[in-house]
């Protein structure tokens, strides 16, 4: 029998048939399957790892299962963690700014080291978060996710024009490149314009292919490494090392405060637009609890952190199936696709120009919904400073790191993320000027 009953559907204990689970199930994967495998590409070009090479392969499987683990720490509950929601956890694009500076100057065993730290932070947050949300009106994160957006760009144009421009490298910004960048942008506005449904849902992951399958013919795909991984391994821990750099762990926990209101905002969504009511505090503990966990699990093998995506919010809402049952059949899948090498060799093997016309997407869709939350905000003198000083300082700093060669090491790296010094100068400013700076 079909799902009939509107009880049934707003409620997250029902599981629906599995002819109807396991499709929406991969539904929600497929939404978030390119947003979620593309930090760790990132990642790993920033480490100085190749294109394609083991370790990026690596990278790519461990971020897959540990979506899915932190998917069913979510879905299905450990003790008090958990919101037993249908929340779709991957890797946070919050986090690039912070991490590819860690990795170029402190290495990956710092970075892994700061992930698990971060990750305990943000696990212990879970216990008063309820309370800290007032520090994070629209204002602020806006300003947040706008900055993460901006300063994410210049990577995506990067990767367009064929990867990191070097010296005596003609082939980069070559038309081939830049040819592949556009289909898959034009793609995926054309699906995003003039489809429905999944289609329209999924547009990124599908244009990615597109460009992918185009490339093929360029002679810009070798297959080599995909013949010649396995069809099967487990993460293995501390991978790349761990090693507790101050930089990195102070880097990640701030971040991860950041990381934190993002999802409770991701389950207040999902329960007032799913199930018509209000997130209760015991959902919003435990769901920023298996945040916390699920990254200092996936720091400890390797991978990177985790947090709620807000596609899958928007998902919920499209098909109206509240269960978290039909959540936890995409985790699964997601987990068995990161234990399959071949899988992650495979998206290894996209050429980086058709990764660069997806992340130019993506990334100015995290500017977008950076403008979306500022377009809530009233915009008098006071804020307009705010919004002004934090943009010109943070986006400043990281566009000319040299202004700070004078600064210690580990606070160099901080400020010169573009993101931490935007949302603290943020954070400190609307907490300290007054409102009689209104017109």
């Amino acid at each position: 029998m079909g799902i009939t009953r509107s009880e049934d559907l707003r409620n997250p204990d029902y599981l629906p048939p599995l002819g109807q689970s396991i499709p929406l199930g991969i539904q929600h994967v497929l939404a978030m399957f390119a947003s979620n495998v593309t930090p760790a590409i990132i990642v790993a070009l920033a480490a100085g790892f190749s294109f394609g090479s083991a370790e990026m392969v690596y990278m790519i499987q461990i971020v897959m299962v540990f979506a899915g683990i932190s998917t069913l720490l979510q879905t299905i509950g450990l003790g008090p963690v958990g919101a037993r929601l249908p929340i779709v956890q991957g890797t946070s694009f919050a986090f690039i700014p912070i991490m590819i500076p860690i990795v170029k100057t402190a290495g990956m065993a710092a970075l892994f080291g700061g992930v698990i730290v971060g990750g305990i932070f943000h696990f212990c947050l879970g216990t008063v978060i309820g309370r800290m949300r007032n520090l994070l009106p629209p204002l602020v994160t806006g300003i947040v996710v706008l900055t993460i957006g901006l300063a994410l760009i210049p990577v995506g144009v990067k990767y367009a024009a064929g990867g990191v421009p070097l010296m005596g490298k003609p082939e980069f910004g070559a038309l081939n490149h830049w040819a592949l960048a556009l289909i898959v942008i034009v793609v995926t506005m054309g699906l995003k314009f003039f489809t429905k449904g999944m289609t329209s849902t999924a547009a990124v992951l599908i244009a990615l292919i597109v460009g992918y399958v185009v490339a093929i013919p360029m002679g810009m795909v070798n297959f080599g490494k995909v013949g010649s991984a396995a069809w099967f391994s487990v993460p293995s821990p501390m991978k790349f090392g761990v090693e507790f750099n101050m930089a990195a762990i102070i880097g990640m926990c701030l971040m991860s405060f950041v990381s934190a209101i993002e999802t409770v905002g991701d389950i207040s969504g999902i329960t007032k637009g799913g199930a018509g009511r209000e997130a209760t505090d015991k959902e919003i503990a435990g769901g920023t609890m298996a945040d916390g966990l699920g990254t200092a699990l996936s720091g400890l093998f390797g991978g990177l952190p985790n947090t709620s995506f807000s596609q899958n919010v928007g998902l919920i809402s499209m098909t109206g199936v509240m269960s978290r049952h039909v959540v936890t059949f995409g985790a699964l899948f997601l987990v068995c696709a990161g234990l399959i090498p071949k899988v992650g060799a495979l998206i290894a093997a996209m050429p980086i120009s058709v990764l660069g016309g997806g992340v130019i997407v993506m990334f100015g869709m995290v500017v977008s919904a950076g403008v979306t939350m500022l377009s809530d905000v009233i915009w008098n003198r006071r804020n307009m400073l705010i919004l002004a000083i934090s943009l010109s300082i943070g986006l400043g700093l990281q566009a000319v790191p040299e202004a700070l060669q004078h600064v210690p090491g580990t606070l160099k790296i901080l400020l010169t993320s573009g993101i931490l010094p935007a949302a603290i100068l943020a954070i400190v400013l609307n907490m300290i000027l007054p409102e009689s700076l209104d017109d």
